[in-house]
């Protein structure tokens, strides 16, 4: 039997207020690399993704939901209350990190700004993230995913060449900014480690969104021009895009003037590789449609396997364009342990390997309030009897 170890946060404790995607994801991936997490949810209504949906599993828990928080456990405070923000209060007193998405007046009025949480709790690391960012003009405006995709350009970059605008398939702005927050805490802690001081965090959307344009917006910055939407294909590559074999597409990724030969004699035709139209890659991105018309007409004569085992053997990148169900369901993703179950729930396992400390998907998603006697009687060493009167008050469920 494998010996279970403990993950490389083990003993960090992690007060995840917030609420949706980015600040939830950014929780889930601190408590798969082994912090003990308490997700804080409003008595009654709870985290808005419950009731996202459909699917919900039989027993009504939304897909949603359970994606980004396995690993946590649940506790329902009222934080609208003075009693319920005492209790919350008493719990980032004993944390390490707090997560939230607060709206910006909402975290004035807790006392919560980040001047106001380094004077109260000098050790923690606070990350609040938002739709426009904790500081200046815009920090009031709210913000989900969409709206960061439209407003960073994102959008404008995506989608058919020459049809609209279009948002990415999932909550990318999102996902990058829980990315970017579980980053930045744990650089955080970090620093709290060599000098005994926390921080305040801020994350937003907008600002991930245009941190994933990555060399789209250093080519707009450095020639001043407006980029392109290109459907599959790329700006700057070529070939590297979708090409259709007899009967299905595929995905070609030519990066290099070397795998562009070995592409070329998989096809049949290596005079192509010393045509000066096509023999380096900015000749070929010149000559874009020309070339592109050349390479589909020869792989329109094969089934895409054939040609996918060709230009594996010939080491040149590729793949099938599957669907979710079966890239999940994919040689790869089983090699690779992808899928798990956590209770009755198959999930997308935790991405990074970690050779001495394993990541792990601990434990099913909470129901609301499903921990908060144990948090409280664990965490605070409140009594029975306080915990009775503090839900007899409603300031707790």
């Amino acid at each position: 039997m494998t010996e279970l170890r403990p993950g490389a946060l083990s003993g960090l404790l992690v007060i995840d207020a917030s609420r949706v995607l980015a600040g939830p994801y950014a929780a889930m991936l601190l408590a798969d690399l082994g912090a003990s997490v308490v997700k804080v949810e409003q008595p009654g209504e709870g985290d808005d993704t419950r009731r996202w949906g459909p699917p919900f599993t039989e027993d009504g828990v939304s897909a949603y939901y359970l994606a980004v928080n396995r690993g946590k456990r649940g506790v329902a405070i009222d934080l609208r209350k003075d009693a319920g923000r005492d209790v919350f209060c008493a719990l980032l007193a004993g944390a390490d990190v707090l997560i939230e998405n607060f709206k910006s007046e909402t975290r004035e009025a807790f006392a919560l700004s980040g001047e106001a949480t380094g004077l109260r709790f000098p050790r923690l690391v606070h990350a609040a993230i938002s739709g426009f960012g904790a500081t200046g003009a815009y920090a009031s405006r709210p913000g989900y995913d969409n709206v960061a995709q439209a407003a960073s350009g994102l959008m404008s970059i995506t989608g058919p060449a020459e049809g609209e605008p279009q948002k990415v398939g999932v909550a990318v702005s999102d996902l990058a900014a829980g990315l970017h927050a579980a980053v930045a805490i744990l650089a955080a802690l970090r620093h709290r480690d060599a000098t005994g001081a926390g921080q305040f965090v801020d994350v937003s959307l907008f600002d991930a969104s245009l941190g994933l344009l990555a060399n789209v917006a250093s080519s707009a910055l450095v020639s001043g021009e407006e980029p392109r939407r290109w459907g599959n294909a790329h700006p700057s590559i070529v070939p590297y895009q979708t090409v259709r074999a007899a009967d299905a597409p595929l995905m070609l990724a030519v990066g290099n003037d070397l795998q562009f030969r070995a592409l070329v004699a998989v096809l049949g035709e290596p005079e192509w590789a010393g045509d000066p139209r096509f023999a380096t890659n900015p000749e070929r991105v010149r000559n874009r449609e020309a070339l592109l018309s050349m390479i589909e007409e020869r792989f329109s004569r094969r089934p895409a396997a054939d040609w996918l085992a060709a230009l594996a053997d010939a080491g040149i990148p590729a793949g099938s364009v599957r669907t979710v169900l079966e890239a999940l369901g994919s040689p790869e993703a089983a090699e690779r342990g992808m899928v798990v179950r956590v209770g009755d729930v198959p999930m997308v396992a935790p991405v990074p390997k970690l050779s001495r400390t394993p990541a792990r998907a601990a434990s099913m998603a909470p129901r609301l309030g499903e921990h908060t006697d144990e948090i409280l009687r664990e965490l605070l060493a409140y009594d029975g009897a306080r915990i009775t009167a503090l839900r007899a008050a409603g300031d707790i469920a």
